[in-house]
């Protein structure tokens, strides 16, 4: 989610990132369908978020803390010695 939310953040001018959240959150109140999902409601409420300042700023803040968080697990992964099977 972090990679899509920073493109659009870069690349979707801001009024029609507000409506493409909207529409994401409408398709996951649709999420029974099988193509829409619920995942689309919190998706369309970070891309909303984007052009909310005070939020913004709490979602890039959020997700930042969430990458850090996941490359140090994979640090820790990568050097935790192997574990014998038997």
């Amino acid at each position: 989610m972090t990679g899509g939310v920073r493109w659009g953040d870069r690349h979707v001018p801001a009024g029609v990132r507000s409506l493409l959240g909207l529409v994401a959150i409408a398709g996951g109140v649709l999420g029974f369908l099988p193509v829409l999902g619920f995942r689309m409601v919190p998706l369309g409420a970070a891309v909303v978020a984007l052009d909310i300042p005070p939020l913004r700023r709490r979602l890039l803040d959020r997700l930042e803390r969430r990458r850090r968080r996941s490359a140090a697990r994979r640090i820790k992964d990568e050097t935790a010695a192997p574990r014998s099977g038997h």
